[in-house]
């Protein structure tokens, strides 16, 4: 058997005269969590439904949980907890009336058992009987799970989960996603925040449709050849300062950070130049790039999105 939860090649998408996905290669192994990145739009939500079987590729071929992603799909969709970006549960039903519905769309046996079961394991038992409309943003999320991983699939695709939901929410969501991967559990997962980026085994990059960079963040950090310098001291002048450098030559991107400013390029000497001329007063540390900074880097190498442009 293939060690393997995604294997798929060349994946295109288009939606009449627009390449939505233009040849995206993915090779993931079982059992670790990936993040999927990219700026809205940038075709990770189409991608994720190409790979569960919801869409149908125009072009590309590849197997997800050593099923084919176009005639197999419905196997695929058996085996995988799909988790999309809006709360897509019934909000007139409450939290145990939801996860009894789908206990039985999945047809499990000893349903009620295993609801009662899930319920304890994500904390939800002294809210069953509120109704899922009344609930908060992080207590929809942790709804929202438990119905995608009751039936207990061996992939999870999670599209942009934690969006609205505070940082503790956050933080438990996370804590839950890495207990459900050391059961075996494959998640990939997309969001726009960096910290939990970090908490991912491998990076995915995707912008105008394509993929730009793939590996650990560490190495994507290295790859970036980005060179960073931070600076402290008092808000305004920061302020001031990253707004003068932003327009010299060798400087890519500065960037302020409430109490730093973050001056990110590509060449040393024209980037030291540009620090020295003039800031006397500014001491400047050069600094591992964040994976903010470089965030923003593969943003600005992507250049502009002419997918849909008329």
């Amino acid at each position: 058997m293939t060690s393997l939860a995604i294997d798929v090649h060349q994946l295109c998408k288009r939606f009449g005269q627009h390449m939505a996905v233009d040849s995206v290669d993915i090779q993931m192994p079982k059992g670790q969590i990936w993040g999927f990145l990219g700026p809205n739009g940038s075709g990770k939500t189409t991608t994720i439904r190409m790979i569960c079987g919801l869409l149908k590729p125009t072009a590309g071929s590849g197997q997800c949980l050593g099923y084919d992603i176009v005639h197999e799909a419905d196997a695929i969709r058996a085996e995988t907890g799909y988790m999309t970006q809006k709360f897509s549960f019934w909000t007139d039903l409450s939290v145990r009336e939801n996860l009894d519905f789908i206990a039985r769309i999945y047809r499990l046996p000893q349903a009620r058992a295993t609801v009662d079961q899930t319920l304890e394991k994500l904390g939800l038992q002294n809210r069953q009987q509120q109704l899922a409309g009344e609930l908060s943003g992080g207590w929809k999320q942790r709804l929202a799970l438990a119905a995608v991983s009751m039936h207990q699939p061996q992939l999870l695709l999670l599209d942009e989960p934690t969006a609205g939901v505070d940082p503790q929410a956050r933080r438990e969501f996370w804590d839950e996603i890495h207990h459900l991967a050391n059961q075996g559990v494959t998640v990939l997962v997309s969001t726009h925040y960096m910290d939990e980026a970090e908490r991912c085994d491998r990076i995915v990059y995707l912008a105008n449709g394509r993929l730009l960079v793939e590996g650990s963040v560490v190495d994507i950090i290295a790859q970036s050849g980005l060179i960073t310098f931070r600076a402290e001291g008092s808000g305004p002048q920061l302020r001031a300062l990253g707004e003068r450098l932003n327009h010299r030559p060798g400087i890519d991107r500065a960037t302020y950070y409430g109490s730093a400013l973050h001056v990110s390029g590509r060449h040393r000497q024209q980037l030291m130049a540009a620090l020295e001329h003039g800031n006397s007063s500014t001491e400047f540390q050069e600094v591992t790039p964040s994976l903010d900074d470089v965030f923003i880097h593969l943003m600005q190498q992507a250049g502009r999105d002419k997918r849909f442009a008329s």
